[in-house]
């Protein structure tokens, strides 16, 4: 009986030994994301396009987040606050080399081989701070007027961080040519 329970007991620590050096554990998802140091990254990388991009603007918006709006037509009323629902007409590229990655304007679709036959090109609709966009839009929302066009410059944090999506790169600084529709 002594033998047979030694016999369990070592077996048990076998299997707890060697289950604690899974190479596959679910529960190792690797470095933790560098927030600061992607941000600090990205912010010299939006500096120079700054410096160089050709945008027409009427003023520019530093928020504190890191997140620069250039508005380029002023909307009237009252900014957006969380619970709001916002419309808007969007065009996403990456910032690196202007490539399209999505958009809610068919013909940009087209122009850019993004088109899927069937799918639907409206305006997006989405709830302030009710996280179904990246932060960046939430920010950049709340600093716009209905009725704006902006171009949204979006670093990696407030973005899709280090996760790769469909045609976005993992740490990819975004811009968002965005076209306010309205709230309700």
């Amino acid at each position: 009986m002594k033998i047979q329970r030694a016999g369990i007991f070592f077996f048990l620590i076998l299997v707890i030994a060697f289950s604690s050096c899974e190479p596959n554990n679910p529960f190792d998802t690797g470095p933790p994301y560098d927030f600061e140091g992607n941000l600090a990254k990205d912010s010299l990388f939006i500096v120079d396009y700054l410096d160089t991009a050709q945008v027409d603007s009427l003023y520019r918006i530093h928020d504190p987040s890191g997140v620069v709006i250039i508005v380029q037509e002023e909307g009237a009323g009252s900014r957006p606050v969380n619970g709001n629902v916002v419309y808007a007409d969007y065009t996403g590229s990456l910032m690196s080399d202007g490539t399209v990655f999505d958009t809610s304007v068919e013909s940009v679709a087209m122009a850019n081989d993004l088109h899927v036959e069937g799918d639907e090109y409206r305006p997006i609709r989405f709830l302030l701070g009710g996280g179904t966009v990246i932060s960046g839009w939430s920010v950049s929302f709340r600093r716009l007027r209905p009725g704006s066009k902006a171009r949204l410059v979006i670093p990696s944090p407030y973005g899709y961080q280090n996760v790769d999506r469909d045609r976005i790169p993992a740490n990819s600084v975004l811009i968002f040519d965005v076209d306010f529709l309205g709230i309700e």
